[in-house]
């Protein structure tokens, strides 16, 4: 069931609340014992005391900046948002032939394209992984400075691949902050 502003309820955990307001994901609620805590829509450990006559009050209603802000929030925060990173021109089209020592074993070529593909994933990740270290609670400062001096030299290991990059500011970037 969906809650209104001035909906009152009773928590399993929290005890007797009302609605204050109602977001895209969640209602901010103003319990008596807790003070203002956010409820997921999905919580379901709850029981509607008394709910207020339906008013169509616009405050209440979520527009589509709200739904289009929360959605952005959500994929930044997973990383679902990728930058276009352009491939060099002089790389478009080719592709990547390996080639066994084993002359009696078939060469394995792959698209140029699909390989590029994947070393962006693959910085991406990593800056996510630099992002949740960096702001991990539990990790300490010494910590997070060791663990972010690795992640510089996997960055200084990927530097060969910035001849694949179209632009300098996409390329790796090592210690030193040369190639």
């Amino acid at each position: 069931m969906v809650l209104t502003v001035g909906t009152i309820i009773d928590h399993e955990r929290y005890g007797q609340g009302v609605v204050a307001k109602v977001n895209f994901t969640d209602y901010e609620v103003y319990f008596e014992r807790s003070g203002k805590i956010s409820i997921l829509k999905t919580n379901t450990d709850y029981k509607i005391v008394e709910q207020p006559e339906e008013e169509h009050d616009e405050a209440d209603k979520i527009t589509f900046e709200d739904v289009e802000k929360s959605l952005t929030v959500i994929l930044e925060k997973y990383n679902a948002l990728h930058e276009n990173v352009p491939l060099g021109d002089r790389w478009t089209g080719g592709k990547i032939i390996l080639q066994p020592a084993n002359t009696a074993m078939q060469n394995k070529e792959i698209p140029i394209e699909t390989f590029f593909h994947k070393i962006v994933m693959l910085r991406d990740r990593l800056r996510v992984l630099e992002q949740n270290i960096n702001s991990h609670a539990k990790l300490s400062d010494e910590d997070k400075i060791n663990l972010q001096q690795y992640i510089t030299r996997i960055y200084g290991s990927l530097t060969t691949f910035n001849v694949l990059f179209k632009e300098k500011d996409d390329n790796f970037v090592g210690t030193g902050g040369k190639e």
